[in-house]
């Protein structure tokens, strides 16, 4: 019990310091928060016409692109924040701080756990200025609170997910600039599923990625509880994606911790 007092008291310091570190260089999470806006505005306002006309999984009442589009977006949005946490363990690393942590009486897990969480914590805030943006634009989810809850939660499970994967490349990366490079085609791979057409229109080989990567889900399970289109196996789905992803990436970052301990 002792030990496990620690390792908290450890990691709620580490969180602090993380925490703090974001107030004082916004820049990273600025650029996090503007992509998504500025692509959900480019395909709303631009693309939005020609994309929209031909898709038919809008709810019923519904015919604005943006309600197709927003669960998407919002999704980028969690993507995109989650995958800082790589840029950040690495700077910490190369500049020597993770091995001064390693000389000192701390928990070695609360290093890791301050970077995952306070990640975690920033990468809402972001999607939830993502989301007031894109009620802004139109978007009108027909959801009740339980379901926005859910909805939450399974973002904040994907976030987690993607924040562990973060870290271990993180720790990894033999610099700031190649942490930063690595992730980027997770940030995109949205755009592959789901988020701006069905799976549907697309060409057979790409629909085939399109369906059944892990994205895809997600999304389609928050459409069904903000818009009440339909869950169906998606749910079920995206929460076994997450929870494996959470658990690879965990014992991923942990193993890279350790291996770089022994070095």
């Amino acid at each position: 019990m002792a030990t496990l007092s620690y390792a908290a008291r450890d990691s709620r310091t580490m969180l602090r310091r993380n925490l703090k570190k974001a107030l004082r260089y916004p820049s990273l999470t600025l650029t996090v928060v503007i992509m998504p806006i500025v692509m959900l505005l480019l395909f709303n306002y631009v693309f939005g016409s020609a994309l929209g006309s031909g898709i038919s999984a809008l709810p019923t009442g519904s015919g604005a692109y943006i309600d197709y589009l927003a669960p998407g977006i919002i999704l980028m949005a969690a993507t995109s924040g989650s995958l800082t946490a790589a840029i950040s363990v690495c700077a910490d690393k190369t500049e020597g701080i993770v091995n001064r942590f390693r000389t000192m009486p701390i928990s070695r897990a609360s290093f890791l756990t301050g970077h995952v969480v306070g990640t975690v914590i920033q990468t809402m805030i972001s999607v939830a200025l993502v989301a007031g943006v894109a009620l802004l634009a139109g978007f009108r989810p027909d959801a009740t609170p339980l379901e926005w809850l859910a909805a939450l939660g399974l973002l904040a499970l994907l976030t987690l997910a993607l924040t562990w994967i973060s870290a271990g490349i993180g720790l990894v990366a033999k610099n700031v600039e190649t942490a930063s490079n690595i992730p980027m085609p997770l940030t995109f791979l949205p755009f592959l599923g789901s988020a701006i057409v069905p799976p549907e229109s697309m060409p057979a080989g790409l629909r085939w990625f399109a369906e059944y990567q892990p994205f895809t889900p997600v999304i389609e399970t928050l459409r069904g509880l903000w818009l009440g289109t339909g869950i169906g196996d998606s749910g079920p789905l995206a929460v076994a994606w997450c929870l494996g992803l959470s658990l690879a990436g965990y014992l991923w970052a942990r193993r890279a911790f350790k291996t770089g301990a022994k070095r």
